[in-house]
C-alpha cells in the first residue's frame, strides 16, 4: 500500500485534481505497479479486477470482432484510469485494455474503489467527469476512422502517443500503427512515408522520433483538437 504522504508526488493528472484527504484515502489502497508492453489488463464482457491509474505508461483500448483484426478506439495514459466504466455500478469491462507503453500505474482493486466512490463525492464528481471525456473520445475515433484519411488520422495517433509516451522517441511498428486506425500496412508505409518526407517525424524499423510537434498538429485532422479540448474544459 501507498503511504497518504506520498499523495504530493503523484503525477497522474486525474489524482492529482482530487483534493489531498480524499486522495490519500484512495492511495492508501493502491499499490505501484509496472505496466509490461503487450500485456492484456482486462478483457472485454469480462468483470475488472483492478482499476488503473498510468503513471507513466499508456494503455491502449481496443474492439475485437470475429474474423477481423484488433482496432484500437482509445488511448488512457497519466491523463486518466482504466476501469472508468465501474462508476456506473458495472464490473464488466466493455472492451480489452492492452498496455501500449512500458512504465508504471497505480492500482486499485475493484472493491476498494467502489467503497472510495460511495464515500468521497469529489472523488465520484471527478470520475464522472473523466467518464464524459472518455466517451467523447470514442465517439470522436469511430467518427474519425470512418470519414478521414490515414495520413491525418496516423498524424493524430502520433500525437496521443507522443502525450501519453512523455519523450519524443518511441516503439511502434508498421503492424500495430495498422491495428490502431484498422488499415492495411501498405497504408502505414505511404501515411508514413509523407509524414517523414515532410520532416515531421523519422520512422524507421518501428522507431519514430517526433521531429516537428507544432508540424505535426497542422497535419493532424481536427479530431485531436477536439479531444484535447474536450479534457480541458472538463478537467483542466
Amino acid at each position: 500500500m501507498l503511504q497518504g504522504k506520498g499523495a504530493t508526488t503523484v503525477i497522474n493528472h486525474l489524482l492529482n485534481g482530487i483534493p489531498g484527504r480524499e486522495r490519500d484515502r484512495l492511495l492508501n489502497h493502491c499499490e505501484s505497479v509496472e505496466l509490461v508492453f503487450g500485456s492484456i489488463l482486462c478483457e472485454a464482457d469480462q468483470p475488472y479486477s483492478h482499476a488503473y491509474f498510468p503513471l507513466t505508461g499508456f494503455i491502449s483500448l481496443v474492439a475485437k470482432l470475429d474474423a477481423h483484426r484488433p482496432l484500437e478506439m482509445g488511448l488512457i495514459g497519466r491523463e486518466g484510469m482504466l476501469g472508468v466504466t465501474l462508476m456506473l455500478g458495472v464490473r464488466k469491462a466493455p472492451t480489452r485494455a492492452v498496455v501500449q507503453g512500458a512504465g508504471n500505474a497505480l492500482r486499485i482493486a475493484a472493491p476498494h474503489l467502489g467503497r472510495e466512490l460511495c464515500e468521497c463525492p469529489t472523488l465520484q464528481r471527478r470520475m464522472n467527469r473523466y467518464l464524459f471525456v472518455l466517451m467523447a473520445q470514442l465517439a470522436q475515433t469511430a467518427a474519425c476512422t470512418h470519414f478521414h484519411e490515414i495520413q491525418p488520422r496516423l498524424a493524430r495517433w502520433l500525437l496521443m502517443t507522443h502525450d501519453r509516451a512523455q519523450a519524443d522517441h518511441f516503439h511502434l511498428t508498421h503492424e500495430l500503427l495498422a491495428d490502431m486506425l484498422g488499415v492495411r500496412r501498405s497504408g502505414i508505409t505511404v501515411a508514413a512515408g509523407a509524414l517523414q518526407q515532410k520532416r515531421l517525424i523519422h520512422y524507421t524499423r518501428g522507431e519514430i522520433t517526433i521531429l516537428d510537434r507544432a508540424g505535426l498538429e497542422a497535419a493532424a485532422c481536427e479530431c485531436y483538437g477536439a479531444v484535447t479540448d474536450c479534457y480541458s474544459k472538463m478537467l483542466g
